[in-house]
């Protein structure tokens, strides 16, 4: 290690699911892993960058096969196609060092090494799974974890899943993870360390199911031909394979494992607090020293989604508005532990006030100045004032203050103390009137140190927004005449002396038309309308004999209400024809109101066993058509003719 280099520093962001639809979310974490790793090299570390795809699993399999090509040409297409994965980070110019894909062959190699130690330990062992799965989030749920029925990550329909697998002895670990989390600063920030130990680890923590049998598409367990790895193994044991860890593709393993930092987001902690620093233990390896989980970023107070037709297309707005700009304001605007609520009205006014207004326009009238009181050239005198060693200390306490939040990781407050020395830049400019000193031979040598004092702040600044605004800062840079040894972290001493050379340029950050820009964006980001769509007819038979085991009535509502403490649920008393009131509940509350449906004929399944929801017992299930219009999901209950009694059979 050269005699310069503070030491190394291994970040990583989670490795991502191949998404057909990218959005300015995804960018979100990829863009505050660049700028820890930018501003990391900034001040001498020897930096390792990992990012990915995570490309395994059961919705891959699907969603292939719905596109009719194998999962391999699907994941391709995603990551390495146009406008994939990594043009998008290209587009953002995320400066990873390492890029790992789980279908890399020797990864593959590598996780079935380790599932197989995990095994011969004792720690994995062979069973039968039976409980609730959500194909989407990759998760398995008991019960009592759903809420409303439902993933409680994502909210959407679970599967009843009963198979053979292996799994994982989770549960032996859970003293060591609870104290892990709670005697340790291993998770951050520290709200999620309750949420974790809470909510799961303290209610039991059950044995993990590490195999599937149901699908493919995945990492074989080569031991056992039809089990394949469960993906959260296949894909949290990147951040030690990419350094080649039980593979000879690399070899950087001693040197910078373990990690100094996982940033991942909120929906994904469990994984990485729990089950990984559990899987590490059962192997007795290093523990990665911190993981920090970093909110959602939401549009109009809903997480981006495809499914609810909310997602911004980051290479619009990095065509209208810059990249830097774009990973600014990701950075500025919202405290990278908290969710945060994007709007391009936000998204312009930050981009108006911020960089416009105070950045853009400071480095815009002091290169002007200069060029026009002194040819561009400041040389070498001066004439100090209080006011400059008033600035020289703010500086100083703004790079102090800077870099204890860098190294906190809240970037919004970092960037908001650079702009803290911006702003005070542009008022010293008219506490200094330059104008007025330009008009006065006597005042020149106050004027020049006005200038130059400018200058300094303007590079010092530069420097500490160089992590999020690489290209800008260099554009600054070029601007002043600033020299490479005066564009480093070590050069952050405050020193105005010694000569400049300016020059002037475009404006870094043109004001932005807000009605005009936001009526564009309206227009460009408007959904295709879509066909009528509706749900492929399912491959599978039914036998006749089977289908006739399904009692079909004829109901009437007699009742409806809405279910307290439940978004979705209406709770209907129904007369069935037999004398005695029928209870059953049904999620359509976001389709209908209660009291228009009182009255009405609908179909039901009678013979269904009794199910248990939101504490209410559903005696069957009401008959109804669902089909997508405009993007949107649309439920239409079947209702039948008035004239129709109740307890009528359907045939």
């Amino acid at each position: 290690m050269c005699e310069k280099c503070k030491g190394k520093f291994y970040i990583t962001t989670p490795i991502y699911y191949p998404s057909a639809k990218l959005h300015i979310g995804h960018t979100y974490c990829t863009v505050a892993t660049d700028a820890m790793a930018r501003y990391k090299r900034l001040q001498g570390y020897d930096v390792l960058f990992l990012t990915g795809t995570d490309e395994h699993g059961q919705k891959i399999e699907d969603k292939a096969k719905e596109a009719g090509v194998t999962p391999q040409q699907y994941v391709d297409n995603i990551v390495a196609g146009e406008k994939g994965v990594l043009d998008l980070w290209k587009l953002m110019n995320i400066s990873n060092d390492r890029f790992i894909r789980t279908t890399d062959s020797y990864h593959v190699a590598a996780i079935q090494k380790i599932f197989k130690k995990m095994y011969d330990n004792g720690d994995i062992y062979k069973g039968t799974y039976t409980g609730k799965y959500c194909k989407p989030c990759e998760s398995f749920w008991t019960e009592s974890q759903l809420v409303d029925g439902k993933c409680p990550d994502c909210g959407r329909e679970v599967q009843d899943a009963q198979e053979e697998a292996y799994f994982f002895r989770l549960s032996k670990y859970a003293g060591r993870v609870q104290a892990l989390l709670e005697n340790t600063d291993f998770l951050e920030p520290r709200s999620r360390v309750n949420e974790m130990v809470n909510n799961f680890i303290k209610p039991g923590l059950e044995d993990l199911c590490v195999s599937r049998t149901s699908f493919t598409w995945g990492v074989p367990v080569d031991f056992d031909p039809g089990h394949v790895v469960y993906v959260w193994i296949d894909a949290l044991f990147n951040y030690m394979t990419a350094l080649g860890f039980e593979n000879d593709r690399y070899d950087d393993l001693e040197k910078y494992w373990p990690a100094d930092v996982h940033f991942v987001g909120k929906e994904i902690v469990r994984f990485h607090s729990i089950i990984w620093p559990a899987m590490l233990m059962s192997l007795n390896l290093p523990l990665p020293k911190k993981v920090y989980g970093h909110g959602w970023l939401n549009f109009n107070g809903e997480k981006m989604s495809k499914s609810r037709g909310n997602v911004v297309d980051p290479y619009i707005l990095a065509e209208r508005f810059g990249v830097d700009a774009l990973r600014f304001f990701l950075l500025r605007t919202f405290p990278f532990g908290s969710d945060g609520n994007f709007t391009n009205e936000l998204l312009i006014s930050t981009i108006n006030t911020d960089l416009a207004n105070d950045l853009g326009n400071l480095v815009s009238r002091t290169t002007a100045m200069s060029q026009k009181y002194f040819g561009g050239t400041l040389p070498e005198g001066g004439e100090s004032a209080a006011l400059d060693e008033e600035l020289s200390l703010l500086a100083a306490e703004v790079v102090q203050k800077y870099e204890q939040a860098m190294d906190g990781f809240q970037f919004s407050v970092a960037l908001g103390e650079a702009f803290r020395l911006i702003g005070r830049a542009n008022k010293y400019i008219d506490e200094n009137a330059p104008w007025v000193l330009a008009k006065r031979e006597e005042s020149r040598p106050r004027l020049l140190a006005v200038m130059k004092n400018l200058c300094e702040c303007i590079r010092i600044a530069a420097i500490l927004v160089s992590p999020v605004m690489p290209d800008s800062a260099q554009k600054i840079f070029d601007l002043l005449g600033v020299p490479a040894d005066g564009r480093v972290w070590d050069s952050l001493r405050y020193c105005a002396l010694g000569a400049w050379q300016t020059s002037v340029g475009a404006p870094l950050f043109p004001r932005i038309d807000v009605e005009k820009e936001l009526s564009a964006l309206e227009e460009l980001t408007k959904p295709p309308v879509p066909a009528l769509q509706v749900e492929p007819l399912s491959p599978e038979r039914v036998d006749f004999d089977t289908f006739c085991k399904s009692d079909l009535r004829a109901v009437k509502v007699k009742a409806c209400e809405s279910v307290k403490k439940s978004e979705k649920l209406l709770c209907f008393t129904l007369d069935d024809g037999t004398g005695v009131d029928r209870q059953i509940l049904s999620g359509i509350a976001k389709y209908y109101k209660p009291e228009e449906l009182v009255g009405k004929t609908l179909a039901a399944v009678v013979n269904l066993p009794p199910r248990k929801m939101m504490g209410r017992e559903s005696c069957g299930m009401l008959l109804s058509a669902v089909h997508t219009e405009h993007g949107e999901e649309r439920l239409n209950l079947l209702m039948l003719s008035d004239t129709i009694p109740a307890g009528a059979k359907l045939c």
